[in-house]
């Protein structure tokens, strides 16, 4: 009987696997899969790789290299090294993890049991000899029906990796977003350190000139005061401007979880990033088809559902199925090992739980319609960023026009000034005016160009396309 029911079980085993490995690999989503990327990246940027490390000496946090680096450099550096999308990644794994620790409830739990006693007699005198015992067991159980409970786990648990899917995608498009956003005003800070410095040459040129006329008897003293003020405040506005960059970079650097003792700076030249060809319209539609964010606001739906549906399982049967095979020896009885077998089964039904089942029903419930109501916030907040950035957009190439045409005639107009100033015509006042007014029309330049590659990189955001990349 006992070779009988092990040849029995086998089978159902067998059976039971074929049944049920089918849909546990059906149901588990491939691992994401990172790509080879061909950007060459220094490594002396590349930081410790052990997260906990820190410095404790001064000459471990000193720089001591700056490197240019490429905005594909740093989109390169931020997918190998940024903390928050290797959070978001491990947190994907975990989600793996808790959806196969779901799926092994598809599957029988089989547990072997031994014991092995020697017992002996405690009465003084006695002639009787210790006696040794071993038992063992093997027990079979299967969940035949949970009334929905364990579909519904697992269903929660494959939206819980669709979620966090979404959210290594929404984290690393985040990312992206920053890196090229913070690699901008490190190109606007250069740009201020370059200009604030060629406005210090000519104000210097200015000295210099109002300096020589004193000397030559046909200039005033209050000219050549009037241009050491200029210089001075072009000085201030350089060392501002230096500070900035300083700031601009580590905050990159940051960004980009750098090497401790490394520094870096532009190496692109300043430029437009692109023209934007669709619509309004079609850039409205492609954003509601492809932000992950829409996408994890159903997930989340779906999860609140499928959490309703475990709570209300709880007022179904539990139906379990229960298989065991025993072996019992008592070493030099004369007797030989005995064994058995017991199979049956196990039902449980809650008549009453006081409504604890049906209130969490009811918490998902209203969880379901948050999500809804974050849905369409969120959708309505996507067509707005569009709309922003779209007119932006628009509103900073038409800048970027306007500011080239007022640098040229802002270059004409000092040339024109120190010729009038050399000549006994013009003012020192003249010349400075137009120096200070070359300076606001370079940084313009500076500022519309930049503007529209933010603006441009916060569309592409926001309608960047999953199957794309």
């Amino acid at each position: 009987m006992s070779l009988i029911f092990w040849c029995v079980n086998s089978t159902w085993i067998v059976l039971a696997f074929a049944i049920f490995c089918p849909i546990a690999s059906a149901t588990t989503p491939p691992k994401l899969q990172n790509s080879s990327s061909s950007v060459q990246v220094p490594d002396s940027l590349n930081p410790n790789p052990n997260p906990l490390q820190f410095p404790t000496k001064p000459q471990e946090v000193q720089i001591r290299e700056t490197v240019p680096i490429s905005l594909t450099q740093a989109l390169e550096l931020a997918r190998r090294n940024n903390r928050d999308l290797q959070v978001a990644i491990l947190e994907l794994e975990r989600s793996r993890s808790a959806l196969r620790e779901s799926q092994a409830t598809l599957f029988p739990s089989l547990g072997l049991n031994a014991n092995l006693t020697n017992n002996g007699n405690a009465i003084r005198n006695s002639s009787s000899q210790a006696r040794t015992n071993f038992s063992g067991s093997a027990q079979v159980n299967y969940d035949l029906s949970t009334s929905g409970s364990r579909q519904a786990t697992i269903r929660a648990a494959e939206e819980q990796l669709r979620l966090d899917e979404l959210n290594v995608e929404s984290q690393s498009l985040e990312i992206q977003l920053n890196v090229t956003t913070e690699y901008y005003d490190l190109q606007q800070a250069d740009e201020e350190v370059r200009i604030n410095q060629s406005a210090v040459n000519n104000a210097q040129a200015s000295l210099r000139d109002t300096q020589a006329r004193l000397d030559a008897g046909v200039g005033t003293r209050f000219d050549v005061l009037q241009a050491q003020v200029n210089l001075a405040n072009a000085q201030q506005q350089l060392t501002n401007a230096i500070s900035q960059q300083q700031i601009a970079r580590r905050q990159l650097a940051t960004r980009l979880s750098l090497a401790q003792s490394v520094n870096i700076t532009a190496s692109d030249p300043v430029g437009l990033a692109g023209l934007w060809q669709p619509t309004l319209e079609e850039t409205i539609v492609r954003a509601f088809q492809n932000r992950p964010e829409l996408q994890q606001q159903l997930a989340q739906r779906n999860i609140n559902e499928q959490q309703r549906r475990q709570a209300l399982s709880q007022l179904g049967p539990q139906i379990t199925l229960v298989g065991s095979y025993n072996l019992l020896d008592r070493y030099n009885d004369g007797v030989s090992i005995t064994d058995g077998y017991s199979v049956g089964g196990q039902a449980n039904l809650n008549l009453f739980d006081g409504g604890a089942a049906r209130a969490r029903a009811a918490q998902s419930k209203s969880n379901i319609a948050i999500a809804e109501a974050q849905f369409a916030s969120q959708r309505d907040l996507v067509r707005f960023n569009v709309e922003q950035y779209y007119s932006q957009l628009q509103a900073n190439l038409n800048n970027v026009q306007t500011s080239s045409v007022a640098l040229n005639q802002a270059t004409q107009a000092l040339d024109l000034a120190r010729l009038r100033f050399q000549a006994g015509v013009g003012t020192q006042t003249e010349v400075i005016d137009a120096e200070n007014d070359l300076t606001r029309a370079q940084g313009n330049r500076v500022t519309a160009i930049l503007d529209y590659n933010r603006a441009l990189a916060n569309l592409q955001r926001a309608v960047t396309s999953r199957a794309s990349r």
